[in-house]
């Protein structure tokens, strides 16, 4: 996981996005791994890395130690990654996630701090083949994160890496991008016989960045080592990467084992002390945490189930549902849900934007619907109105009484729409008298026209099946 912080893991450099910034253009002698350089620790990604660690329930270590892990790449200039081995900063957590089955806790083995490497983009021109190393990325600040072998099956990946990177955007830790490649899942996966609590020759499935991708990775493995098991063959320790034109995983080295890597401390920097003080206070700042709210919302909330998954999954989303509560009581959690799960955020799908960007503030939809509470506007015409104050950033009563959509409620008014209405359809009236009872929805359609959606719908429809009612008795006598 790639941290949201401002600058580099150990350099000042800042960082950028690899697709919109020039080339090199985002480095240093020390991301660059000029010799004589010396690393410092980015204070903001070890706060994060907390934060993380604290919200996946983890020990958080007061000392941990920074190490070099050896290997050799060409968008690793150093030759050799700074990351942590035998002393990380956390370990010993859990993830809970809602499943078929019910709640399955994942245990989080550890969480540690590490840089990230370079970009290479490798081109095809004029019948010759070349790579390109961008280094921006190089040295920016990443927390990997570890679980247990407790994932089963292709839903508890799905619920966990949703839930994990729900979780981590929840507490404002990264961005989430998975196209930009702010979150990349690594699948580990090996297959055992029924019944048997021995772990199969594992896999590495590096760097999926879309949930898609990863689920079809890990089933084509399934499948391909399940085949390759019954015909008597032996899967091998490998790293793989995920083909998405050709739909297949495909071999890019032998899986390392951590003693390839020749770990040791890094001589240029010294133990990660944690001080307490410190660690409390971001402590104190981590936010409720999604699994914790939902269950407040089921207990505190009657809506339904998928409503509160909606409002729980963006923080900002959640916030704001609480904040339109407490702008008024005098509106059901229903309704607010109703309204921000529906009319708002198909209005931020339109237009791209989040809800913090909108220009209806908590207590303006509140403002909004209770004109709907006190009869002075129906339904269609709030959302009318609804989207004139997304626009304009006017209040709702403003825009109702500027643009005069105050709803018609006077008995006499809406009696004298019913009545012209009549007389001016007499085969449609004709109709209805010979038995075509259903013309009672289209009269009622042709009133609310001709009152321009104004007309008190309850009061139109009570009326209006009072007025043909009587013509019926009528006609029959």
């Amino acid at each position: 996981m790639e941290l949201a912080t401002k600058t580099k893991m150990f350099c000042g450099c800042p960082v950028v996005d690899t697709s919109q910034s020039k080339p090199n253009s985002a480095v240093c002698p020390v991301c660059l791994g000029m010799p004589g350089t010396l690393p410092v620790i980015n204070k903001r990604a070890v706060e994060y890395a907390i934060r993380t660690a604290a919200a996946l329930s983890c020990q958080i270590s007061e000392s941990s130690i920074f190490a070099r892990k050896n290997y050799f790449y060409p968008d690793l200039p150093k030759g050799y990654q700074i990351s942590q081995f035998e002393q990380p900063l956390a370990v010993n957590g859990h993830l809970s996630i809602r499943t078929s089955e019910g709640i399955k806790e994942i245990r989080i083995r550890r969480a540690h701090l590490e840089e990230d490497a370079g970009k290479l983009s490798h081109l095809n021109q004029g019948g010759k083949s070349y790579s390109l190393v961008d280094l921006n990325r190089a040295g920016v600040p990443l927390l990997e994160i570890v679980s247990e072998p407790d994932i089963h099956s292709v839903e508890d990946v799905r619920a966990y890496s949703n839930g994990l990177r729900n979780l981590l955007r929840y507490i404002e830790v990264t961005s989430g991008d998975m196209e930009k490649g702010a979150i990349r899942f690594e699948a580990n996966l090996s297959l055992r016989p029924a019944g048997s609590t021995t772990l199969g020759t594992r896999v590495e499935i590096k760097n999926l960045n879309s949930f898609r991708a990863m689920e079809q990775a890990i089933l084509y493995q399934i499948k391909q080592q399940t085949a390759l098991l019954r015909s008597g063959g032996k899967v091998l320790q490998q790293t793989l990467g995920w083909n998405e034109s050709k739909g297949q995983t495909q071999a890019q080295r032998s899986k390392e084992e951590a003693n390839d890597y020749r770990y040791f401390p890094e001589p240029d920097l010294p133990p990660l002390i944690i001080e307490k003080e410190w660690l409390n206070q971001v402590l104190n700042q981590l936010p409720e945490l999604p699994f914790v709210r939902t269950e407040r919302f089921q207990r505190q909330y009657e809506i339904p189930a998928q409503d509160i998954e909606r409002l729980v999954e963006e923080k900002a989303l959640g916030d704001y549902f609480e904040a339109c509560l407490q702008a008024s009581d005098q509106i059901t959690p229903k309704t607010y849900a109703n309204w921000i799960l529906g009319e708002l955020s198909a209005w931020m799908n339109e237009y791209d934007q989040k809800i913090k960007e909108i220009k209806v503030a908590p207590s303006a939809l509140a403002e909004l619907l209770m004109q709907i509470q006190l009869k002075k506007i129906n339904q269609n015409t709030a959302k009318d109105v609804l989207a004139r104050m997304l626009i304009s950033g006017q209040s709702a009563v403003e825009i109702i009484i500027g643009a005069g959509l105050e709803q018609v409620s006077d008995l006499d008014s809406i009696q004298q729409i019913i009545h012209s209405t009549i007389h001016d359809h007499p085969d449609e009236v004709k109709s209805y008298l010979a038995g075509k009872e259903t013309l009672v929805n289209w009269f009622f359609g042709q009133v609310m026209q001709t009152a321009k959606g104004k007309a008190e719908p309850a009061l139109v429809k009570k009326e209006l099946e009072r007025t043909l009612s009587q013509l019926k008795q009528d006609h029959s006598r």
